[in-house]
C-alpha cells in the first residue's frame, strides 16, 4: 500500500515536471515585447553613431586640417610653417596635425597617410617633389579627403582641389631679363654664370632653372656650371667653395635658387677672396626675398632678389571656406610677389611682354617683410 502511494506521488511529481518543461516556452508570447526592446536599441544604436560625431562638437567644432610640410632648411620655410599654424589655429576654428617632413620624400607620403586614418576633413601638402603622388592622391580622393596643395606643384596628378604658390618659372625669367637690362645700364657685355640650385625635382628648382636658362640660351650667356645646394645654407657654401676652386677668375654672376644658399656662398666667397655685390667682381642674384635676405640687398651684398611668397596660408583658408560653404575653388591661385634692389639697381624691364617693376629696399620695407 505504501508502495502505491509512494507511486502515486512519483507519478504526480513526474506530471508536473512534464508540465514545467511544457510551460517553459510560455515565455515566446514574450518575445514580442523583447523584439520591441530590441529595436528600441537600434533607436539607441544611432545615437552612438550621433556621439561619434560629438568630439568635434565637443571641441568647439574644430576643422581638422592636416599639413605635410617640406621640412625647415631655409628661412623662407619657417616663414610658411608658422603662416598656416596661425592661420590653422585652434583660435580660428581648426585643429591642426603638422608634420615637418625634412625633406624626406617617403616620410611626407606617409605623413599623408597617417592623415587619411585620422580622418582628417583637409590635407595641405607640400610636396618635396613634383613626381610620385598619383597613388596617394587617389587614396586621399577614395577617403573623400580634400587635398590643397601650396608653395611647390605636383606634376603626375591632378587629384587636389587647389593649388597655391608662386610661378616659378616667371621667377626665373625675371631674374634673367632683370640681369639682362642691369648688365647693359652697367656697360657689362659678357655674362659667365654659376647657378647653385635647390633640390633636384622639385618645382621650384626646375622653374627657376629653366626660366633664367631660358633667357641664357636667347642671349648667348655661359652658365659655366650648376649644381644643388638643395636651399640649405650649408649647401650652398658647399657648391660655391667648389665652384671659386674649379672657376677661379672665370665667372662674373652667381645665381642661388634662394636666400640661405646665398648666405653660404657669400662665405665662401668671403673665405676665397671674390667681391661681390653691386660694384664688385661678382652680381649675386637671389631667390626668396626673405627678411635676411633684403638685409643683405641693403647691405650691398645681394644685388637683386626675387621674392617667392610664403604666406600661402590666408588663401589656403579661402580655398577651404569655398569648400565648407558647398562652392568649388579655383584649380590655380597665385600669391603675389615682387622683386627687390637698392635703388641704383633698379632697372626697367619685362617677362614674355609685361612690364615688371621693382621695390626700392628701404629699412620699412625690411621691417613689412616676413
Amino acid at each position: 500500500m505504501r508502495k502505491k502511494v509512494l507511486a502515486a506521488i512519483m507519478a504526480a511529481a513526474m506530471v508536473a515536471l512534464t508540465a514545467c518543461a511544457a510551460a517553459a516556452p510560455a515565455p515566446a508570447p514574450a518575445a514580442e515585447p523583447a523584439a520591441t526592446e530590441e529595436a528600441a536599441p537600434a533607436e539607441e544604436e544611432a545615437a552612438p553613431a550621433e556621439e561619434e560625431a560629438a568630439p568635434a562638437e565637443d571641441a568647439g567644432g574644430l576643422i581638422k586640417v592636416g599639413f605635410a610640410q617640406v621640412g625647415h632648411e631655409s628661412d623662407w620655410r619657417t616663414a610658411s610653417t608658422k603662416s598656416c599654424q596661425d592661420v590653422f589655429s585652434t583660435e580660428n576654428g581648426y585643429d591642426l596635425s603638422f608634420v615637418d617632413c625634412d625633406n624626406d620624400e617617403a616620410a611626407q607620403k606617409e605623413a599623408v597617410r597617417s592623415f587619411i586614418e585620422q580622418g582628417v576633413d583637409y590635407i595641405i601638402i607640400d610636396p618635396i617633389i613634383a613626381t610620385g603622388w598619383d597613388t596617394v592622391l587617389t587614396e586621399c580622393e577614395d577617403a573623400g579627403i580634400p587635398v590643397i596643395v601650396i608653395d611647390r606643384t605636383i606634376d603626375d596628378s591632378d587629384k587636389y582641389v587647389s593649388w597655391v604658390g608662386s610661378d616659378f618659372l616667371t621667377e626665373g625669367k625675371a631674374a634673367a631679363e632683370w640681369l639682362k637690362a642691369y648688365a647693359a645700364a652697367q656697360g657689362i657685355t659678357e655674362i659667365n654664370a654659376l647657378i647653385i640650385q635647390g633640390t633636384i625635382g622639385s618645382s621650384a628648382q626646375i622653374g627657376r632653372t629653366d626660366g633664367f636658362q631660358e633667357v641664357a640660351d636667347r642671349e648667348g650667356w655661359t652658365v659655366l656650371d650648376k649644381q644643388t645646394g638643395d636651399f640649405t645654407e650649408a649647401g650652398g657654401q658647399e657648391v660655391m667653395e667648389s665652384f671659386c676652386k674649379s672657376y677661379a677668375g672665370k665667372f662674373n654672376v652667381v645665381v642661388c635658387e634662394n636666400d640661405n644658399e646665398a648666405f653660404g656662398a657669400m662665405t665662401a666667397m668671403d673665405n676665397a677672396g671674390v667681391t661681390y655685390g653691386p660694384g664688385n667682381d661678382v652680381i649675386l642674384i637671389s631667390y626668396d626675398a626673405c627678411t635676411a635676405g633684403l638685409e643683405d640687398v641693403k647691405a650691398g651684398k645681394i644685388t637683386a632678389d626675387f621674392e617667392c611668397n610664403p604666406l600661402a596660408a590666408p588663401t589656403v583658408e579661402g580655398v577651404l571656406q569655398t569648400l565648407q560653404s558647398g562652392g568649388t575653388p579655383e584649380k590655380q591661385i597665385l600669391v603675389p610677389d615682387n622683386w627687390y634692389a637698392l635703388k641704383d639697381q633698379i632697372v626697367d624691364f619685362s617677362v614674355d611682354g609685361n612690364a615688371q617693376s621693382m621695390i626700392e629696399v628701404t629699412d620699412d620695407v625690411i621691417a613689412a617683410q616676413y
